[in-house]
């Protein structure tokens, strides 16, 4: 089996963030992993949408609003890790602005994570169909297994809908 040295964590601060947070590094701690990368992608499309917003005359400004957010994320992801039963010395945060599907893939390569821990976010069927999920795009193309998240309330949403004969 293979070694699981760099575990990545990507967290999109869902209801089920520190859920996540735990689920990854309960799995770091089990494989024996050196370090534990959280890491949190700010969606282009995000602070366009506030640039666009600031070109009609608002008082926003996009590089406030990235400032900002990645301030809260860093925040909150702080909160998560204290929380976390893995040794914080041993981890470590990165908060990047990009389209999320290709910041984590890229974060993936350039800091040879062994193995990445993501949660699945729900989207209505018209959603998927026209743009599909982060997490669907990540496992069709990330170079590294993934390990998938879900929270006890998701999972037993799931059983209930899967008809046993």
């Amino acid at each position: 089996m293979a070694d699981f040295n760099r575990i990545l964590a990507a967290v999109a601060f869902s209801p089920d963030a520190q859920g996540l947070m735990n689920y990854a590094a309960a799995a770091a701690g089990k494989l024996d992993a050196d370090e534990l990368i959280v890491a949190s992608v700010i969606n282009t499309r995000d602070v366009e949408a506030v640039s666009t917003i600031s070109s009609m005359g608002y008082d926003v400004d996009g590089d406030n609003y990235v400032q900002s957010i990645e301030g809260e994320r860093k925040a909150l992801l702080d909160d998560y890790i204290k929380q976390i039963a893995f040794p914080s010395e041993k981890v470590r945060l990165i908060v990047k602005v990009g389209e999320p599907v290709e910041e984590l893939l890229k974060i993936t390569v350039k800091e040879q994570v062994d193995l990445m821990v993501m949660g699945i976010k729900g989207r209505t069927n018209l959603e998927y169909i026209l743009v599909g999920s982060v997490a669907e795009k990540i496992f069709r193309r990330s170079p590294v297994p993934i390990l998938s998240y879900r929270s006890e309330n998701h999972a037993q949403r799931l059983r209930r809908s899967i008809r046993i004969s």
